[in-house]
C-alpha cells in the first residue's frame, strides 16, 4: 500500500509557509526584523531539502509570488500595482539562489550554509543592482539617472550595499534557524530524513 502522508514534505512546506507569513509581517512592519529578509534563506532551504527538482524550484518561487501579491495588494494597497517593476529579474535571481541551495548544500553543515548564504547575498546584490543600473536607476546623490558607464554602475552598487548587508544578515539568521531546526527535527523524528 502506497503511503499518502509524507511527513517530510509537509514539514518542509510548513517551514516555507511560515517564512511567507513572516515576510508579509515584515513588509507590514509588524516585526522588529522588518529590514531583514528571509527570502534568501527560503531559496537555499528549498533547494537543499527538496530532492525533486520541480519542488525545489516551484514551491519557493510560488511562495515568493503569493507573498509578493499579498504584500503588493494588501500591505501596500496596490500602490505599486500587482507586481513591482523588474520583478522578473528578481525571480530569476531567486531561482539562482535555489540553484545555489541545490548545488552548494548537497552536504548540510554550518560551513556550507554560511558559504551558500554569502554567495547568495552577494550574487543577489550584484545582479539586482546591475538590473537597476541597466533599467535607468537614480543616482541618489544627484537625483538624476545613473550614468551608463563604470562609474554609474559603481554608484548603483554602492547605493545598494546597505540593502545587501541586511539581506546577508537576514539570510544568515533565517538560514541558521531554518536549517538548524530542520536538522534537529530529523534527528528527533527519523521519518523526516531522506530514505
Amino acid at each position: 500500500m502506497k503511503q499518502t502522508f509524507n511527513p517530510r514534505f509537509l514539514t518542509l512546506l510548513c517551514f516555507i509557509l511560515a517564512i511567507a507569513l513572516l515576510r508579509i509581517a515584515n513588509a507590514a512592519q509588524l516585526t522588529p526584523f522588518a529590514n531583514y529578509s528571509p527570502i534568501g534563506a527560503l531559496g537555499l532551504f528549498g533547494g537543499a531539502y527538496y530532492s525533486s527538482r520541480w519542488k525545489a524550484f516551484a514551491l519557493p518561487i510560488l511562495t515568493l509570488l503569493v507573498s509578493d501579491l499579498v504584500i503588493n495588494k494588501v500591505v501596500f494597497q496596490g500602490k505599486y500595482g500587482a507586481m513591482y517593476d523588474g520583478w522578473y529579474w528578481i525571480y530569476g535571481i531567486f531561482a539562482l539562489i535555489v540553484l545555489f541551495g541545490k548545488v552548494i548544500l548537497q552536504k548540510i553543515n554550518v560551513k556550507n550554509v554560511v558559504m551558500a548564504a554569502i554567495i547568495a547575498s552577494v550574487s543577489h546584490w550584484i545582479l539586482a543592482d546591475t538590473t537597476v543600473w541597466i533599467g535607468g536607476g537614480t543616482d541618489l546623490r544627484t537625483m538624476l539617472p545613473l550614468s551608463k558607464d563604470w562609474a554609474g554602475l559603481q554608484q548603483c552598487l554602492l547605493q545598494g550595499f546597505p540593502y545587501m548587508k541586511n539581506f546577508l544578515v537576514g539570510t544568515l539568521a533565517y538560514s541558521a534557524i531554518m536549517f538548524g531546526a530542520f536538522e534537529l527535527l530529523q534527528v528527533r523524528f527519523p521519518k523526516l530524513a531522506v530514505a
